[in-house]
């Protein structure tokens, strides 16, 4: 074992932590600093939690080996030179605990991704540079049916996290209404996520119908909602990222860490504490574990009901009937059936090819 590297122990297994002291997070005004040990460690801390949200899902990880600094960046398809990088494909060398899984990509091609058994793969992914996990809203026995449906509330221009806090709660409301018990937590950042639990019998277009139809009716309802998927039509208000439940389309998972400052994390919470939330920079590494031991965990009973996609897929339905169709798919799906010309409506008239 090389001199610098150390090992804790994660579910019953010894895990090996390089450069344990290297600066993953700088220290804030609000948060001291965090080191690549303390990322591991927090994530054997949260493993009530972490593994509700990943057990037996394909999970990307969001690796970012240097630490997290200002001015950082990921890489991209068209520029892969970025700081930090999404590992979409089980990595060589992997420890014989690490399992995987394997997944369809929107282009046709497959690939094994790692499978989320056990806390000890999350604590080798943070030796590996991980620090945010992005799980499939499937599991492993079924990698086409999805059992998550996932409303992502993403401030846009100048809506605050306050305009994400109201909206989520009248968000709630609608799941009450069509008979589904809704879960929150927040991103990390300056949004908030919706989860239910849905039955696994439905395809992921399925799922991503019932994501736009509740988009859709939220819009209606409320002011300071689009669904536009166009960045220059969202105005100042709350978008709400239905493209978030397309395949191979992933959330931070519940306790996730977060590239920002201060070392957020992405938590879950009551609908009453929500209610009282004005500053999700409350919760981070240093703050998350006790917060779980002490209190537990807020989604404790997600899986306790699968829910069905039948009412908003009705609503779907009736959407189509009064002549609202398709929405755009992200940028790296083929031309999907129905789906209307891929082109920002400010290049339409110039350029109304289909990018």
């Amino acid at each position: 074992m090389a001199s610098d590297a150390v090992e804790i122990e994660a579910g019953g297994r010894a895990v090996r932590v390089s450069s344990p002291t290297r600066v993953i997070y700088e220290a804030t005004d609000f948060s001291p600093e965090v080191t690549k040990l303390m990322v591991a460690e927090y994530y054997v801390a949260v493993e009530e939690g972490l593994m509700r949200a990943l057990r037996d899902r394909p999970v990307a990880l969001e690796r970012w080996p240097k630490g997290v600094r200002e001015g950082m960046v990921m890489s991209t398809r068209a520029d892969s030179h970025g700081d930090a990088f999404y590992q979409k494909r089980m990595m060589r060398g992997a420890p014989p605990y690490v399992e995987s899984t394997r997944i369809l990509f929107p282009s046709g091609r497959i690939a094994d991704e790692i499978c989320m058994t056990e806390i000890a793969t999350a604590a080798w992914a943070a030796h590996m540079g991980a620090i945010t996990f992005h799980p499939w809203p499937t599991r492993r026995a079924d990698n086409d049916r999805p059992d998550e449906l996932r409303i992502d509330l993403d401030p846009f221009g100048t809506a605050t996290f306050a305009e994400a806090v109201r909206i989520a709660d009248v968000a709630r409301e609608l799941f009450a209404e069509l008979g589904i018990r809704a879960f929150a937590k927040t991103s990390g950042k300056r949004g908030i996520h919706v989860y239910a639990r849905i039955e696994p019998l439905w395809t992921f277009t399925d799922v991503r119908h019932a994501a736009i139809a509740f988009a859709r009716e939220l819009e209606r309802r409320t002011d300071g909602v689009t669904t536009a998927w166009w960045k220059e039509e969202r105005g100042d208000n709350i978008f709400v990222d239905f493209n978030q439940n397309c395949r191979d389309r992933t959330i931070a998972s519940a306790y996730s860490l977060r590239p920002a400052p201060g070392a957020t994390v992405s938590t879950p919470v009551s609908w009453d504490e929500l209610s009282g939330l004005d500053d999700p920079r409350a919760f981070t590494l240093h703050t998350v574990p006790g917060r779980l031991a002490d209190h537990g965990d807020p989604w404790s009973e997600i899986d306790d009901v699968e829910h069905s996609l039948s009412s908003l897929l009705e609503l779907w339905e009736a959407q189509l009937a009064a002549g609202l169709g398709e929405m755009p798919f992200p940028p790296e799906y083929p031309k999907m059936p129905g789906e209307p010309k891929r082109v920002q409506p400010s290049k339409a008239r110039r350029d109304p090819s289909e990018e």
